[in-house]
Parts: C-alpha cells; sequence; structure tokens
C-alpha cells in the first residue's frame, strides 16, 4: 500500500470523527527498511519519518534531508542516556522519554544548546515487564517533573500489547494526557491506527503498511 494510499485513511477516519483535516500526523516508520524504499516515499512527497535507532539514524538521514528539505525526524525507539546528545542533534521530536535520569539529561542539554526537540513521554499502559515506559499511576508525577525541567513536552506515547484489545490503551492514555493538559498523543501503528485516531491520536506511526514487511536478515 502506498503512502498516499495510508495518507488518504487517515484523512478519511479524520473526517469520518469529525475532527479537522490535517489534525493527524502520519509518521512514515522507516526503521530497517531498505534506502531505495525510504527514497520513493520521499519522491511521493511524504516529509515526516520516524526511527528506532540513534545509530541507523545517523547513516541513513543527513544525505537525504540534505536532498528533501523540510524532512521532519521522529525517535521511537528507546533512547539511551549516552545517546542523548546525538538524539537531539538528529530529531526534531523524541517520543521515547521514559525515566528522570533521561529527562535530566535532555535538560542539560537543552540549556546548552538552547533548543530541544519537542518530546512525547512514553507510559507503560500495558505495565508490561520488558516494556520501556513510565506506569500509568507515574504518569502525573513524571509530566510535573518534566514540566519543572522546561522540558518542551507534547503529549503522551504508548505502545499497547500485543494480546490485548488497542482502544482500551489509546483511551487510558488519552484519559491521562488530558487530566495532564496535554495535546498530543502518540499511538496507533499499521494494523491499529484508525482505531487510534478515533480515539484522539495526533501522531500514528506507519511503518510495514507503507514500506512492506521489514527484512531483518
Amino acid at each position: 500500500m502506498s503512502v498516499s494510499d495510508i495518507t488518504a485513511r487517515v484523512r478519511a477516519e479524520e473526517t469520518r470523527c469529525g475532527r479537522p483535516e490535517g489534525s493527524v500526523t502520519l509518521i512514515a516508520v522507516s526503521k530497517v527498511q531498505p534506502l531505495d524504499r525510504v527514497e520513493a516515499v520521499l519522491e511521493a512527497g511524504h516529509r515526516v519519518f520516524g526511527e528506532n535507532k540513534v545509530q541507523e539514524a545517523q547513516g541513513k538521514w543527513p544525505e537525504f534531508r540534505a536532498r528533501f528539505p523540510g524532512t521532519e525526524l521522529h525517535l521511537l525507539g528507546p533512547l539511551q542516556t549516552n545517546k542523548a546528545r546525538a538524539a537531539v542533534e538528529l530529531f526534531d521530536v523524541i517520543h521515547s522519554v521514559d525515566r528522570e535520569k533521561l529527562a535530566r539529561k535532555l535538560a542539560d542539554l537543552a540549556q546548552e544548546r538552547g533548543t530541544s526537540p519537542n518530546l512525547f513521554l512514553q507510559v507503560n499502559t500495558g505495565k508490561e515487564p520488558q516494556k520501556a515506559g513510565i506506569l500509568p499511576e507515574e504518569t502525573d508525577a513524571f509530566v510535573d517533573t518534566c514540566r519543572a525541567l522546561d522540558l518542551p513536552v507534547l503529549g503522551l506515547m504508548c505502545i499497547p500489547p500485543v494480546d490485548e484489545e488497542p482502544s482500551l490503551h489509546f483511551a487510558l492514555l488519552a484519559k491521562l494526557a488530558a487530566r495532564n493538559g496535554l495535546a498530543g498523543l502518540s499511538m496507533g501503528m499499521s494494523a491499529d491506527f484508525e482505531s487510534a485516531i478515533a480515539q484522539g491520536a495526533t501522531h500514528v506511526r506507519v511503518g510495514s503498511a507503507i514500506f512492506g514487511e521489514r527484512d531483518y536478515g
């Protein structure tokens, strides 16, 4: 399915839900994708992409961005504190802020640089021990911590458990965001982005539906 097909589905769901056209940002998740597939999506005019790893993005995006001005890059995967400097230099938005140590490192870098990427705080809505993210009951306090550090928090992000109904997790994330006065909701992937839009998603992260299945070789 082409990026234009997915964009059309996003716009159709916005209309169905009575939301303004363009209120949802489609992030094309290009991690572990061949360069020719990424280039084809860029050639089609799409300019918002997501990567999971800082090192992979460093090897891929400087050249693409030089050729395709206006490209916006989002970090979706876990961020190690020792990669924070490289991340803030490369990415426009970071979706995976999930602990105070990382928040303080990002705040220090923001002070030093005079600027910061926009941020989403990752919430582990399913309370899965193997998954990153703050617990739902810790969200309010973590939002307060990040605000006290003057970090530009756009909203919250989640990745629902694969074996549970995602809309329940989307609804929980929306409730937590509303309670904290946050407008941004990064939720929904290839299989469930329309459900996420119905629950208020402002950013959906779609990879395989645009690029095809990944080859991890």
